[in-house]
């Protein structure tokens, strides 16, 4: 019996032993981290939003957590301990089945957009395999006073009536939306459970503006501007650039676009878009700032894809012009 409690123990000393190393130990270090530059605790709405995250399994398929690798650059700057201040228990996930969701609320910042994905995702994301969340969702015959029908593409809308979120779906939205980050210049994980060092350029997707490109060397190199394009673009306008009616528009056609004064196109991409009316239809839908993202070149990379695919045959724009729009609009 002595044998038998001495066993027992031993067990429970190695037990609390890895505990307190695993779990204890590094919350305390992580209670005591100062939140991250605009890390703000979340709403009601976005508290409720992430129950809802989680009760729905997102997290099985989507992380939180970007890491300091170049693989993980798409999705951010390397994650920081200060991100996740108010976010205990950490929704780091291990799967990525889906893309990395650390900074969606601002790659992807319009609401129509989320619900369009939830009710289904194929409808913005055609090679998507994510199951659809309709449940979130209910069909209407009339709007009630105050709601906004969701703008589901015919193709994936109920045959008749309008589709509506539920509570939990505005919720959910509002939590993905609050999933931002916010640039730490000179930030790269030091291999520790926190701090930063300052030895390397921080790996994120935040390109600060490119030095000035001689004239006559800028090329427009028409597979970056499709891989840009596809990276940033192509979600809501979609890799034809026939957009989604009622919900974003079509760049395939467009009169900016197609103008041989590129001044609306450009500022457009640079300073983002919201509530705007093209070819009679008026847009709620928030297209987000690039310049904070993108430098001269790679927006001029973009704008130039776009002037000459799908039938636009637009005079090309180089960074020097994308740089004199951004020194203009700031």
């Amino acid at each position: 019996m002595k044998k038998l409690l001495m066993i027992a123990g031993g067990a429970l000393g190695i037990y609390i032993v890895i505990v307190m190393l695993i779990a204890v130990i590094p919350a305390i270090d992580l209670s005591m981290t100062p939140a991250g530059p605009e890390v703000k605790p979340l709403t009601a709405l976005q508290a409720e939003g992430r129950d809802v995250f989680v009760a729905e399994g997102c997290s099985y398929c989507h992380t939180q957590q970007v890491r300091p690798i170049p693989q993980d650059k798409v999705f951010g700057r390397p994650s920081a301990p200060g991100d996740f201040a108010y976010q205990t228990p950490e929704l780091l996930g291990s799967e990525r089945t889906g893309p990395d969701l650390t900074n969606v609320g601002a790659s992807k910042p319009s609401d129509v957009w989320q619900y369009i994905h939830l009710f289904d995702p194929r409808a913005v994301v055609p090679e998507s395999i994510m199951p659809n969340f309709k449940f979130l969702f209910r069909v209407v015959d009339q709007l009630p006073p105050g709601e906004t029908a969701v703008p589901v593409p015919a193709a994936f809308a109920p045959a008749t009536g309008k589709v509506i979120p539920t509570q939990q779906a505005k919720a959910l939205v509002a939590y993905l939306l609050s999933l931002k980050q916010t640039p730490i210049p000179g930030y790269t994980m030091n291999g520790g459970m926190g701090g930063a060092t300052t030895a390397a350029p921080a790996a994120t997707t935040a390109a600060a503006p490119s030095a000035p490109v001689p004239a006559g060397a800028y090329r427009f190199d028409a597979a970056t501007g499709a891989s840009l394009y596809a990276a940033n673009c192509s979600a809501c306008h979609q890799a034809g650039g026939e957009g989604i009616p009622g919900a974003f528009p079509p760049l395939k056609g467009n009169a900016a676009v197609d103008d041989a004064d590129p001044t609306l196109h450009i500022d457009t991409v640079l300073e983002g878009a919201h509530g705007v009316t093209i070819g009679g239809v008026a847009y709620t839908s928030v297209m987000p700032p690039f310049s904070g993202q993108l430098s001269d070149t790679q927006i001029a990379d973009i704008i130039n894809h776009e002037r000459s695919s799908w039938g636009n045959q637009a005079k090309s724009v180089t960074p020097a012009e994308v740089a004199a729009a951004r020194a203009k609009a700031h």
